[in-house]
């Protein structure tokens, strides 16, 4: 998929969450939460299965992990990622439709978990371990 399919099906993505969202919250539509976040899982569904994909080539025969792409430690936290974000939103689905009777606080904990990870990851970016010869 090249770069601007991915933008596109973001923006396509988005506009349709977005305005399902507003109309939601205007009151024009007695839908569900769970059907308001669709594109967002779907979105997220076709991230984790390129993911999958990508991290299974890297179980092929003759691969060699020294051409410069990711690795797979890099694509593991970008999994646990999407489905620590897939977590939330199911919870915060389920808490908005009352279905479970759910502290905000513990709604919000994978969202929190996923922002740390991605602290500690910037900080890894920013301040790389330093190799003496």
């Amino acid at each position: 998929m090249s770069l601007a399919q991915r933008v596109l099906l973001t923006w396509v993505f988005t506009l349709v969450f977005l305005i399902m969202l507003v109309l939601k919250l205007d009151g024009k539509v007695q839908w569900n939460w769970f059907l308001i976040f669709l594109p967002v899982w779907v979105f997220d569904g076709i991230l984790i299965l390129m993911l999958a994909i990508k991290m299974a080539g890297h179980c092929k025969p003759g691969y060699d992990p020294r051409n410069g792409s990711p690795d797979l430690r890099l694509r593991a936290w970008y999994l646990t990622a999407m489905l620590l974000k897939l977590g939330f939103c199911l919870t915060l689905c389920a808490k908005l439709d009352k279905l479970a009777d759910v502290k905000l606080t513990f709604v919000c904990i994978p969202l929190w978990t996923m922002l740390l990870g991605a602290l500690v990851e910037l900080g890894l970016n920013i301040f790389p371990e330093r190799r003496e010869a």
